[in-house]
Formats: structure tokens, sequence, C-alpha cells
């Protein structure tokens, strides 16, 4: 059965349950509580790290910060998923001083600091239902949901666009991840009922409307619960392999070839280089189709683009592993108008765009596929386009 507990639109978790947790935690209640979402993106697959496009949405499911500030200069952190006394370290935190699931926190209050910016003290409650591991994001949800509430709480005005960078620049750069700005971006600036266009050269960002229940359409998202397999050193290695192609054929970023180039480009690079850019320069284009096909009112076309941009995630960028490509396959067989694997890839979530009444037959073809391959039994959710990061309370 599709997850009705996931398939919501209202949001989660409870703001009572943080404060709560806040208040057991640090004896007072919080200055206030914020929020951030997960994403799903719909398509542009490893394209922000090229300067490229891509068409994520904010989910319903997110993270929650209760925040208060202190009159010293430490940062305690408790999280409702990971049980037992906070985590303490003082604001002027450095790389590698904090590690495990704090280091997301850490590297937001040192990100914000290195750039000039005044946090001092204070105390943080986190609590979030992103389901874990599935690609959606839920580290992004964590930095802004604490980049939000250390914005206000201490009056640094930092525009949204700006903060997703700084919370990047934290997963980057103290964490170790070298995720493109997508993450971050979608977390802070999506818009209920839209999709965002965003073009991560320049941050310029356009919302789409994402109107499926118009067409009797829904968005199935199907976690696969395959456990993420090399991601961080395979993830960096794709990323440099692109950075080297575009210094090769000279350009600043593969963003700057267009699908008319590749006939030129391509016999200049290496095999394993020509595969990843031949994946990027046509995802580009996939999604600058898609938000065309969009504004015109034309989801179901959409489809097979969706569909094609999984075949060059698998062929082209090999991120994918047995149980995306199962998924997707079921998916189709069963009559999805299209599907993909969203995130980066080795794990994760599957989206498949079905008729509204389609969904459950869809899924329950998915998991019959996943039984007779001996895979974990899948769990799915409906997904609609929900707000960006805000204050609740």
């Amino acid at each position: 059965m599709i997850d009705e507990r996931l398939s919501r639109t209202t949001e989660a978790p409870s703001t009572a349950t943080v404060s709560t947790a806040f208040e057991d935690a640090f004896g007072r209640r919080p200055d206030g509580v914020w929020a951030a979402p997960g994403r799903v993106n719909v398509i542009g697959e490893h394209t922000d790290y090229n300067d490229g496009f891509v068409l994520p949405m904010a989910l319903p499911q997110g993270v929650r910060a209760a925040a208060a500030r202190t009159a010293d200069d430490r940062v305690r952190v408790v999280s409702l998923q990971e049980p037992g006394e906070p985590v303490g370290f003082p604001v002027d935190v450095r790389p590698g001083d904090v590690t495990g699931w704090a280091a997301y926190v850490a590297g937001v209050v040192w990100s914000l600091r290195s750039a000039g910016h005044a946090v001092g003290g204070v105390d943080l409650a986190v609590d979030g239902d992103v389901p874990a591991g599935a690609g959606l994001s839920s580290s992004a949800a964590l930095e802004c949901s604490v980049a939000c509430a250390l914005n206000e709480l201490f009056d640094l005005d930092i525009a949204p666009a700006d903060l997703a960078r700084l919370a990047q620049r934290a997963e980057n750069d103290f964490v170790g991840m070298p995720c493109g700005v997508m993450d971050q971006m979608a977390s802070v600036a999506c818009e209920e009922g839209h999709l965002l266009f965003l073009d991560t050269r320049s941050l310029r960002a356009e919302r789409v409307p994402f109107d499926t229940a118009s067409h009797d359409r829904t968005l199935l998202v199907i976690d696969t619960r395959a456990p993420h397999r090399l991601v961080d050193g395979e993830y960096a290695r794709r990323r440099a392999a692109c950075e080297a192609a575009a210094e090769t054929v000279g350009v600043r970023a593969l963003r700057d070839v267009a699908v008319d180039d590749l006939p030129a480009v391509l016999p200049r690079l290496d095999d394993e280089q020509q595969r990843r850019v031949r994946h990027v320069v046509t995802e580009n284009a996939r999604v600058e189709d898609v938000v065309h096909r969009l504004r015109d009112g034309d989801l179901d076309g959409i489809g097979p683009l969706l569909t094609a941009s999984h075949a060059s995630l698998r062929d082209d960028y090999e991120v994918t592993v047995g149980e995306l490509d199962a998924a997707v396959e079921a998916a189709l067989s069963a009559g999805a108008l299209g599907a993909r694997m969203t995130g980066g890839g080795f794990g994760g979530c599957v989206i498949a765009l079905v008729a509204a009444d389609r969904a459950e037959a869809v899924f329950d073809a998915v998991r019959e596929a996943f039984a007779t391959a001996g895979y974990a039994e899948p769990t799915a959710f409906t997904a609609v386009p929900s707000p960006g990061a805000h204050r609740v309370r």
C-alpha cells in the first residue's frame, strides 16, 4: 500500500513535538520554530555542479528546528532521531571538530561565521521525517532549518539564495560532501504548487506550476530502500571527471556545451568523460524541454523525458543500481507515463508520473518485481509541491 502518512499535504513533524523536546533538553521554551523541507528532483540530475539546470520541488516532509539564543558562546543541539545528551561545541567550531549528524549543524554555524555573520550561542532541538538514506535531501533540510533559525535569531538578514550557498558550503567544506546547490536552493526557495526551475550558475529561479491533480495524474515516489553504495567516492569521481572534461574542451563548465556541440566535443575526451559529458549536456536539454511542456500545459508529454533521463543516468552516468532499474522498468510496464531515478543515485528513490487511479497498481507491480528479484520491500508515497523554508512558530 502507498504510505498515506507520507502522502500528506499538511506540515510535519509536529511543532509541539519539537518544542517539547527543546523544553525537555534545555528547561525553557524556544524562541521560535523553523521548518525546511526535503526535496524530490523531477529532472536535472548531476547537472547542478556543472552550472546547469535543475527542476526540483519541495516535499511535505522536512526538518523542524526549535531554537533559542543563549548568553554564552556555545551551541547545544539535540535530535529526536538521535536520542542522547545534547551535542555541544563552541561557536568558533572548525571542520573536523564535530562528526556524525551534528556536523551538519556545526557546519552551518561555521559557514555563517566564516562569511562574517555574527552568530552567537544557541540551543537547538531538531526533528525530521524525510526518509533517511532515500536521496530526498534530509541533510539539506537539516542545514536549511538551522540556517533559517540562525538568520532570524541573530538578525542576519541573509537573502534566501545566499543562505542556500552558505548551507551548501557547510556540506561541501565542513561535512565533506561535494554536492551542488540544488538541494539547499530547493529547501529555501520552493513554493507550494510549483516546481523550481533553477539556473545553478546564476541562481535565477522560476516557479513553474505543477498541478497534477487537475490532470488526474500523480507523482509517485518509490523508495527502493536500496542502501547507498560507495556514494561519496563515486559522486566525487564523477564531479572530477566533469571538471576535467570542461577544462579539456575549454569551457567554464559543461553547462556551456550544447547538444549540437557534442559531435565536435566528444572525440576530444576519453571514453569515461564522453559518457559523463553526454549525460550532462543532454540532461540540461531535457530540463528545458520539460519546463517548456509544463508551461504549455502538456503534463503527459514530460513522461518520455523522465524515462530518457533514467536511461542516460543508467548508461552514461552509471549511477543506478539494480533496484532503481527494476523499479523504473516495473512502473513503466504497469502503465506509468514516465519514470526515473531521482537524487544522486547508487540507491534511493524512483519517481513515476502515473494516472491517479493507477498509482496503487503501479506500486504493486514494483513490489512484485522486487519480491521476484529478492530485493527488500519498497515503500511509496505520492508527492505534492510544498512550501520552502519558513518560520512556523
